[in-house]
C-alpha cells in the first residue's frame, strides 16, 4: 500500500543523506585540521548538519515514512579521494570541505520549489536550509581568509 506521503518522505530522505554527507566531511576535515579554531569550527558544523538531519528524520517519522540514517556511497568516495589529497596536502582540508559543501544549499532551494511538496515539508525544509544557508556563509568566509593567507605566503609577498 502507498503512503499519500511518499513525495515528501523521498524528498526529505534525500536531503537527509545531503546533510550527512555534508557532516562527515566536516568532520574528516576537522580530523585533518592542526589549529584548533579551526577545527572547534568545523566541528560545530558538522554538529550542526547532523542537528538539521535530526529535524528532517523526525518529520519523515511524522510522515509515516523510515528517515535516511546514512549519506551516499558517491560522497563515500568522493571523501576518500579528499582524505588522499589531504595526506600529501593538510592545509588544504578546510577549504576543500568548504568546497564539497557548496551543492547542499542549491539541493534545499530546489526542493522548497518543488510544487508537489506539501505545505508542511516545505516549511520545514525552508528552516532547515535557512540553518544550512547561515552555515554556508560563516563557512564562506573562513574559506576567503584561509585563501589570504595562502596568497599572502606565495611568491606575490615574499617573506
Amino acid at each position: 500500500m502507498s503512503n499519500p506521503n511518499d513525495h515528501d518522505i523521498q524528498v526529505l530522505n534525500g536531503l537527509i543523506g545531503a546533510a550527512l554527507d555534508s557532516a562527515d566531511i566536516y568532520r574528516d576535515a576537522a580530523a585533518e585540521t592542526e589549529d584548533a579554531s579551526r577545527r572547534a569550527l568545523l566541528e560545530e558544523r558538522s554538529f550542526a548538519r547532523r542537528d538539521v538531519a535530526g529535524e528532517l528524520q523526525g518529520a519523515v517519522r511524522g510522515l509515516g515514512g523510515e528517515p535516511a540514517e546514512s549519506g551516499s556511497i558517491l560522497a563515500k568516495g568522493k571523501r576518500a579521494l579528499m582524505d588522499i589529497r589531504h595526506a600529501l596536502m593538510p592545509d588544504t582540508a578546510p577549504i576543500d570541505a568548504i568546497d564539497a559543501d557548496q551543492g547542499i544549499g542549491q539541493r534545499f532551494e530546489k526542493a522548497i520549489a518543488d510544487p508537489k511538496l506539501s505545505a508542511t515539508t516545505r516549511e520545514t525544509i525552508r528552516r532547515a536550509h535557512a540553518s544550512v544557508a547561515d552555515g554556508q556563509a560563516e563557512m564562506r568566509g573562513l574559506k576567503h581568509s584561509l585563501e589570504g593567507q595562502r596568497d599572502a605566503s606565495g611568491e606575490l609577498f615574499p617573506n
